[in-house]
């Protein structure tokens, strides 16, 4: 189900925000929603980034939440850049890792990815009675 939500939050312009179930190939559209939003709040410069930390955050959703299920959220901060979150039920927190087999090693450099292009990124874990964590990313125009 998707549906545009409003900017609540002091700070923030413009947001839209969905729920969906993610798959391998989810995060190709992901990247087209954002890169569209991007352009529509002038700041196209900001796009490769962004989706490539949208791209990442979406891949740990599809490797270690069950039932895939997650929040996006996109929203234009008054900072003239953009905020991003995945929100989702699963109560484990993501954890930057260093690659396990070395060099060669396809997976665990994730979070290290987000952190080296974006402004800032973190996890806040929900409030009880409800489960899960919020990943978010901003990055914001130089």
């Amino acid at each position: 189900m998707n549906h545009v939500t409003d900017a609540s939050e002091p700070g923030l312009a413009e947001s839209y925000g969905f729920g969906l179930t993610v798959g391998e190939h989810s995060a190709r559209h992901l990247r087209r929603i954002l890169r569209i939003h991007l352009t529509v709040w002038e700041l196209p410069e900001l796009a490769d980034d962004a989706e490539l930390a949208l791209t990442e955050l979406i891949a740990n959703v599809v490797r270690h939440v069950p039932g895939r299920r997650c929040t996006v959220r996109m929203m234009r901060t008054a900072a003239d850049g953009v905020r991003v979150e995945v929100s989702d039920a699963h109560p484990v927190p993501p954890v930057p890792q260093t690659p396990h087999a070395g060099e060669l090693a396809e997976s665990g450099r994730g979070l290290a990815i987000v952190a080296a292009l974006v402004t800032r990124w973190g996890v806040v874990p929900h409030d009880a009675p409800r489960t899960g964590k919020t990943v978010w990313f901003e990055c914001v125009r130089d």
